[in-house]
Parts: C-alpha cells; structure tokens; sequence
C-alpha cells in the first residue's frame, strides 16, 4: 500500500480533493449554486453533522461514564419505555438547532408535539424531523445504532402550533438521510439528487465523502425481517418467508436496528420489512421520522419502498405519529413480496384478477 510521501503528483490531488470534500461543501456542489436556499440547507447539513458527531462521542463512551446505558424511567408517546440515550440525543438534536435562524420547529417520535424555537420562527424556514436514536435498544450490547433525520419546508404562520403542514407525503421532503454509528460513524443523505455517504474522520472532526451516487442493486440475497413474528403476519407476508425458505440463494441478516438494516440492504441489495400484524394492521415503524425518510432515500438510489398496497411516498399521514408497515429495499424483491399480497387480494376477489 502506497503512503502519502510515494504518492504521484495526480494521486496526490484526487486524495486531497476527496479530503477536501466535506459535508456541506458536497451540498453546495449539488445544487451548483450559493444561492440562500443552498447555503441554507448546506447550513443545516452542517448542524445535522455536528448533532451527530456528539451523540456519536456519547455512543464511543458508553460504559465509562454514567447515564448513557440503562433506561431513564420515562414512558414516550409511543408507550415505550425510554433509554437514556433516546433523551441525550433528541436533546441534542434540540441544542444544535438553537439559535441557527433556520429551523423553527422539531418534531422527534421521543415527543407527543413539536418542539418550537420562538427565536428562530419569525424567519426559519424549515422543520427538522427525526428519530434520535432508532435501535436503542441494542445500545447496552454495544450493537450498531442509527438516527434518521427528514427536513421540510414550513408552510403558513403555523401560528396556532398544530404542525398541519406537516401531514403531506413523503414527497414534500427537502432532504433526508440517517446517521449509523458502527465501527465508523457513517452519514448517508440525499437533497433529491442521488444518495451519497460521509464517513466522520475523527482526526479531522469532518463528515469526509467516501460514496457518491449509490445505486441499490435490482436483486440482492439479502431479505431482512424479524422471523419471530411470523405467526402474527397476515397470509401474503408468511407466504413469502415460505418461498424463500424453499430456495436457494437467499440469506436472513436482521439485527433489530432499522438503520443498520437498511444500510445493508442499500449497499447489497435485497428487501427489509417490517409489515403490520393481524393485531396492529399499522405496523411498528413511524412514516415522517423512520419510513418516509428511508423511502426518499431508497427511491433515489433506484429501488422501491411499500407499505404493500400503497408507495411509501404517497402515504399522507392523520397525525404526527402515524404508523405504516414497511417492504423496501431493491425492485426486483420489493416487487416479488408485493406479488404475494396481490395473489391473496385476487384469491378472494376474482374480479380483481379478471379486470386487471
């Protein structure tokens, strides 16, 4: 392996110039301008990465200092129990918002309502939506981690604080992405122009750009669902788990966190789901902070998110916290466990068949 002092003059450049590409410069480059809406959401992409490298500090010291493992004793909105880290980073995202002029609400599934910054809502713009930890519960076992992030334009005064704006589909989102904290703490995003991954380089306490344009695979071996809910899923979903069963060249991976999950599937190929049970039609997975933002990505990267009958994307929700069951991943598979659910449809309504 070449060191830097054998480099030729070009290598040296394309390296310098790959080191060079941080965060919020690539942002910049996407949208080809400095107008203020560019260096707005550069501006927020920065604050994003600096949320992210302090819960990332916070996950590399876990076990050395009190209050990052172990739950905090507080119920959410969810009815979940809460982990100490679920509180530290949603406060974070709050801290690193603070003061910016440019996002004035935050709404996090840790938090019934959005959280106002009144200095920033005469001239902020946009809203910030996340999941501040997703996988907390793999945190006292030292498992990979994630945060998902979406960001919004703000529409009307929202002067009576109900957030209505908010619930349109998941084609009003400016951006999303997510941040895996794993043996390197990644950042994966896309502003409608392609997916692209930054790795924090911890010597320089820059988000540095390792992947640009990442294209899903049309098929992967990969399929990605907790198993252990089998007997709990309608026909359609069992009826795949039984086809892949039967053959060859297929691999479970689940490991209990969306986002490590999903960055696998993005990288290999494949389908994560997660659907609803006959109990909870709805599913687990919340649609403006977890599914809708994985779909933006999903779908730029050339592959498919469903909740089964409808495009991720074009689920409106009835309220800040709707849940919707998820199958995304590469086309080819997103499509075969959508053909499992429209054979069972066509099962019990002929017609349907006959007119399609």
């Amino acid at each position: 392996m070449k060191d830097e002092t054998t480099q030729n003059p070009i290598e040296q450049t394309q390296s310098l110039d790959r080191d060079c590409t941080t965060l919020s410069r690539h942002v910049l480059q996407q949208l080809q301008s400095f107008s203020a809406d560019a260096q707005d959401l550069s501006a927020l992409m920065n604050r994003i990465a600096l949320a992210a490298k302090l819960v990332s500090r916070r996950l590399s010291r876990a076990g050395l200092v009190e209050g990052v493992l172990g739950f905090s004793g507080d119920i959410n909105v969810q009815g979940e129990s809460v982990k100490r880290m679920d509180v530290y980073a949603n406060d974070v995202f709050i801290s690193v918002f603070k003061q910016s002029g440019l996002v004035c609400r935050l709404a996090s599934e840790e938090m019934e309502k959005p959280y106002y910054i009144p200095e920033n809502c005469p001239i902020g713009r946009y809203t910030l939506l996340y999941d501040p930890i997703d996988g907390s519960s793999n945190i006292d076992s030292n498992l990979t981690v994630g945060s998902i992030f979406s960001i919004r334009q703000q529409e009307g005064s929202d002067e009576n604080e109900e957030a209505l704006d908010l619930l349109q589909n998941g084609r009003k989102q400016l951006a999303a992405g997510y941040i895996l904290y794993g043996p390197s703490t990644m950042l994966v995003y896309s502003i409608g122009k392609g997916v692209h991954s930054f790795t924090l380089d911890p010597s320089l306490g820059e988000f540095i750009l390792s992947n640009q344009n990442i294209k899903i695979p049309e098929h992967g071996a990969v399929y990605s669902v907790n198993e252990g809910n089998f007997w709990q899923w309608d026909e359609p979903i069992r009826d795949y788990i039984r086809y892949v069963h039967r053959h060859e060249g297929y691999t479970a991976r689940y490991s209990g966190a969306l986002v490590g999950d999903f960055h696998r599937i993005l990288h290999e190929g494949g389908v994560f789901m997660y659907p609803g049970t006959i109990k909870k039609p709805e599913g687990k997975l919340r649609l403006l902070y977890e599914t809708a933002p994985l779909a933006f990505l999903i779908e730029q990267a050339g592959g498919l998110a469903s909740t089964g009958t409808e495009e991720i994307l074009d689920v409106v929700p009835d309220q800040l916290h709707t849940r919707t069951p998820v199958i995304i991943g590469s086309k080819d598979d997103v499509t075969l466990v959508k053909s499992f659910i429209n054979d069972r449809k066509h099962e019990k309504n002929p017609a349907i068949a006959t007119h399609s």
